[in-house]
């Protein structure tokens, strides 16, 4: 079995302090592929690092939506992106997108932040990660009309509405499940994931955030991944095998860039 881990955080601790036995033990459960994701432009070498360290850890530059008041003007974003994506292991931009939840950096300082990556990902043919919360419409707007509906990408840790679903999917983005789906009050996240095909699917887990079920309460990790993958395969009445082969394939086709044999 070889299983990625399509986004999870290996700069963030506890991970960071024990690198080596993180993915030894995802590699014991089968996980053998990571994508570790930048949130912010300072960080940029310490993924790159680990990127370079670990044979089959890849690496995506990009600011996450908390994170766009630091970032202005938009130009200087833009080529920083476009700079950093020449390294060989860094295969994606993002995470990137608009959060008004939280609201940690104004809405119009994220709209530019959240254009510098769409263009950057036009640019250098790289796909997007994407986080969107109560921004759905605003999200796709975006990727309409400053993407032109030709951009790739994924939605990152989906909880999205059935109209987001249908919507990401016409565009032709791929939609990532996490550790969500196995939480107790998740039936609803369930019902719209249900329907997803099974070849727009990826997993991840968000790692250190969302620990699946039986790890709630505890530091997310790689390793927790086949958690997620087995309510999926249960959820959409699939063999396990399958579900993991197929998103395995998925994120290759999408990370085009990664260089990963699958033994």
């Amino acid at each position: 079995m070889f299983l990625i881990d399509s986004h999870c955080h290996l700069d963030y601790e506890p991970m960071a302090s024990d690198l080596d036995g993180t993915l030894e033990r995802a590699r014991v459960k089968g996980v053998k592929g990571f994508l570790t994701i930048c949130t912010d432009l300072t960080k940029i070498p310490v993924v790159t690092s680990i990127a370079e360290r670990y044979e089959h850890v890849f690496a995506s530059v990009g600011v996450h939506p908390h994170e766009a008041e630091k970032i202005d003007p938009k130009a200087a974003l833009f080529k920083a992106l476009l700079d950093a994506s020449k390294h060989p292991k860094i295969v994606a931009f993002g995470e990137t997108g608009l959060d008004y939840h939280y609201m940690h950096s104004p809405r119009e300082l994220q709209r530019k932040a959240f254009i510098a990556h769409i263009e950057a990902s036009l640019d250098a043919d790289l796909p997007l990660i994407i986080h969107t919360r109560d921004a759905e419409e605003e999200t796709l707007d975006l990727l309409k009309t400053i993407g032109n509906s030709k951009g790739r990408g994924v939605i990152h840790c989906f909880s999205g509405t059935e109209k987001f679903r249908d919507k990401a999917l016409e565009l032709g983005f791929y939609i990532s499940i996490s550790g969500i789906i196995t939480f107790n009050k998740a039936d609803s996240l369930r019902q719209v994931v249900k329907d997803i095909p099974l070849d727009r699917l990826l997993v991840e887990t968000d790692a250190p955030f969302l620990a699946p079920i039986p790890y709630r309460g505890k530091p997310n990790e790689p390793a927790y991944l086949e958690e997620t993958l087995k309510k999926l395969a249960r959820l959409k009445t699939v063999d396990y095998n399958e579900v993991c082969h197929k998103t395995t394939l998925n994120f290759l086709t999408l990370f085009s860039k990664v260089n990963l044999t699958c033994e």
